[in-house]
């Protein structure tokens, strides 16, 4: 207070005047008007102390931020009031509560002091008043408006006008009429700092009008919200007012919201159409309430529009021999796959706007065409999806929802391209082998879109109901077999088949891949333990016979596991692994070689079969016995196909009876069984007929089928051998059983020349195009004794 004292006799002179200065929260005081106050902090407390003290006035600035706590001398507003304490009352909490009257407008020259509290030099702020006809029309304007607020506002009451009316000056009706209207406080700070009266009173003119037009509408809108709804629904009429009244000022519920929007859509790079849903859709969000169901529908639909990759791209790795690196260190073999990523990469370095190959791999479980599709998409430096479509039965899973619905989603493909952030990545559709359908639509022929170059490019989702473009998108989807595709869905698709692997293939698999993948995953490093090669084998020939190599991974993991226990309980030195150990750690071979236990026998005869698993061997057996009338039996869930081609082998083999030594008694009284084990799983197919026919022939004529032998085709009434499908898969199986030869049909001679070298070189391949020598070089010749013919000579000598 000394200070301020101080301070005040030296600016004596100039004119000026030092007052201690009292920041507002939200509050404003005009000059000549009273108002109540309430402090809480300490300083401000003292600045009010020493003022009453003292009998001096204070100077009153409004915060610039009302959340700020002890603003500093840039966090007020240089214009403001100054005031005289009229009035204190002291709470037991802590609060003081004062009345002020403003007495003129002041300006801050310079801060003096900071502590306690800020000390400023401020000048009083003259005011130019215009005597004219202009001013006093303002002024009964002013008092016309305040008449028709009084009648509006529930806020406002009589008095409020008789006041306006006595106001004998136009500054101080201003003044007065600023404090009491509902206005922004940065509203009546810039009354405050009009100096000039006549510009003052037409700043608050413009926001009287404001304020009766929203007080008007509130008015209309509560009598017809009334009128409709009636009384009881008040929180509705609430809603339908602060719709009309945004809808009248031209807001939004929440500008944040429609400004962030407004940026997305220009950012997100769409193409027109696009871009004219997104505005048109933002246009209707503006104008909704966001206690409507509509808006979060709506807010959703901007959502997914903003967020697609219209325009985004990851720059494809054009580098040939980099990609085959990658593709060599994921994957072993495999070359017609990765010849044709690389091709595609060769073509997109000379073209780089050619469209994504749509590629379909088929073959059995476990032969890597997932983790195939990953390794296409590191290659080429894009990203990657996945979409599962195994038990898909839904359309709207690939097409998406209509908006119209609850919860609506676009498709997977779309959800895809999001979740990728690019409109270019490897989107993996995995398992569309096993698509369903039901009254909800065929997702399969929702596909039929989706993997068409000459279609995608304007695809439609049901949710967008815009075109998106998926021309740069490389699709690649995964089957186990293409036989429940449906042909024009397959016919878009260029198929590559991968077969199952040799166990050669399958060793050096496990040696390279799945071996250091099953040792980081327990923690176990190389210098810990080893498995060799002959346990390998062993694990691949004994536990795991497959087309893939899962089962082989895991069998690799149990031995792992069974060595972590032991490294675990202690043990120190380093744990070989050879195939005499695998027994004791893995319990007896679950697979045998059928081929070695049931071979060189009268009516057993080994076939090969293609499933989705891969090639499997399938023993057929037949008997016959006396029988006063002819007929054949056939048992082991067989098809109608299969059926078919058995009767057809039958009438082959009594018509070439005489070529094939088979007496004619023996077939008029013989009843003839064949059975295909096992009987669980249902077989059919026309490729057995070759099979049955040898079975036949064998057991008519009492010869056995040649040992380590096996064979496949379709036979027809007339003893043509016609071709078969999956060769390979076939082949692979027989390799597995331990069969040395194969009967093959002539036309299948072709298909040999893609055989991996170690079958090649483990089975002769023999190929005939009529039936008649297939079966002829499948029987024991008649000079050679068969099992059941040794067994009758030793039963005549006993007798």
């Amino acid at each position: 207070m000394i200070d301020v004292l101080k301070e005040e006799k030296k600016e004596e002179k100039t004119g000026a005047e030092v007052l201690p200065i009292l920041p507002l929260k939200g509050t404003i005081v005009f000059p000549y008007l009273v108002v109540p106050l309430m402090i809480q902090e300490a300083d401000q407390t003292r600045l009010v102390d020493d003022a009453l003290m003292r009998g001096s006035r204070i100077g009153l600035f409004l915060q610039k931020d009302p959340n700020q706590e002890n603003p500093g001398q840039d966090d007020i507003y240089t214009s403001g009031a100054s005031g005289s304490i009229l009035k204190m009352l002291r709470f037991p909490d802590g609060t003081v509560r004062f009345l002020i009257q403003g007495l003129s407008r002041i300006k801050i020259k310079r801060f003096t002091d900071d502590s306690p509290y800020m000390i400023a030099e401020v000048e009083e702020t003259e005011e130019r008043v215009e005597d004219s006809v202009k001013t006093e029309a303002l002024q009964r304007n002013l008092i016309e408006q305040v008449k028709r607020l009084v009648g509006l506002a529930p806020y406002l009451n009589e008095e409020f006008h008789v006041s306006a009316i006595n106001q004998d000056t136009a500054s101080k009706l201003a003044d007065f009429i600023a404090s009491n209207i509902n206005i922004s406080v940065k509203q009546k700070q810039e009354i405050l700092e009009e100096i000039n009266v006549l510009k003052r009173m037409k700043l608050l003119l413009g926001y009287l009008s404001k304020e009766l037009e929203v007080l008007e509408l509130s008015q209309k809108i509560q009598a017809d919200a009334a009128s409709e709804l009636g009384k009881s629904q008040r929180e509705y009429i609430l809603r339908e007012q602060m719709k009309a009244i945004k809808r009248e000022l031209g807001g939004g519920d929440d500008g944040s919201d429609f400004e962030e929007f407004e940026d997305r859509i220009a950012e997100a790079g769409m193409p027109e159409y696009a871009e004219q849903a997104a505005r048109k859709e933002l246009d209707r969000l503006s104008h909704m309430t966001p206690s409507s169901a509509e808006y979060t529908v709506s807010r959703t639909y901007l959502d997914w529009l903003t967020m697609l990759p219209w325009s985004k791209s990851t720059d494809d790795k054009l580098d040939l021999k980099s990609a085959k690196k990658i593709l060599d260190e994921d994957h072993y073999n495999l070359e017609k796959v990765k010849d044709r990523i690389l091709e595609h990469l060769a073509v997109r370095k000379l073209k780089s706007d050619v469209k994504g190959p749509i590629l379909c791999f088929v073959g059995p479980p476990g032969v890597g065409k997932t983790s195939l599709g990953k390794s296409i998409a590191r290659a080429m430096g894009r990203e990657f999806a996945r979409v599962s479509l195994g038990g898909m039965r839904d359309e709207a899973e690939i097409r998406g929802h209509r908006r119209t619905y609850i919860g609506s989603m676009p498709g997977r493909v779309i959800q895809s391209l999001k979740r990728c952030g690019t409109n270019n990545p490897v989107i993996m559709l995995d398992e569309i082998d096993k698509l369903g359908s039901d009254f909800r639509g065929d997702p399969s022929s929702a596909l039929l879109e989706v993997l068409d170059p000459e279609q995608n490019d304007s695809f439609s989702d049901h949710y967008l109901e815009i075109p998106f473009d998926l021309s740069k998108v490389m699709f690649i989807t995964t089957a186990n077999w293409t036989g429940p595709i449906p042909h024009v869905l397959r016919d878009r698709m260029e198929t590559i088949r991968i077969p199952g692997y040799t166990d050669l293939e399958k060793l050096r698999i496990a040696r390279k891949h799945l071996l250091p993948k099953v040792l980081e995953n327990h923690g176990i490093t190389p210098s810990k333990l080893a498995i060799n090669d002959a346990a390998i084998k062993l694990i691949i020939d004994g536990y795991s016979r497959e087309a893939g190599v899962r089962n082989l991974e895991r069998e690799l993991a149990s031995v792992t596991r069974k060595a972590a226990r032991r490294i675990a309980n202690g043990f120190k030195k380093k744990i070989s692994i050879g195939a005499v150990e695998i027994p004791k750690l893995l319990g007896p071979k679950k697979f045998v070689r059928e081929a070695l236990t049931r071979q060189g026998k009268i009516g057993i005869v080994p076939g090969l079969a293609y499933t989705s698993v891969g090639g499997e061997l399938l023993f057929v057996e037949a008997t016959a016995m006396e029988s006063n009338k002819h007929a054949l039996t056939l048992t082991g869930q067989l098809g109608d196909i299969m059926k078919e081609s058995t009767q057809a082998a039958l009438s082959f083999i009594r018509s070439h009876n005489k070529e094939l030594k088979i007496d004619t008694t023996t077939l008029d009284n013989r009843e003839i069984h064949i059975h295909v084990p096992a009987g669980a799983t249902p077989k059919d197919g026309p490729s057995a007929g070759i099979t049955m026919a040898v079975a036949l022939a064998s057991i008519l004529s009492d010869r056995a089928v040649k040992p380590f032998l096996a064979m496949t085709g379709e036979i027809t009434l007339r003893g043509q051998l016609l071709p078969i499908g999956g060769l390979k898969e076939k082949l692979l199986a027989a390799y597995r059983g331990g069969i040395k030869t194969v009967i093959l049909p002539e036309e299948n001679r072709k298909d040999a020349a893609e055989l991996p070298a170690e079958i090649k070189k483990a089975v002769k391949l023999k190929f005939f195009s009529e039936a008649l020598p297939a079966v002829k070089f499948a029987l024991v010749p008649l000079n050679g004794k068969s099992p059941t013919a040794k067994k009758r000579t030793k039963s005549k000598t006993k007798k």
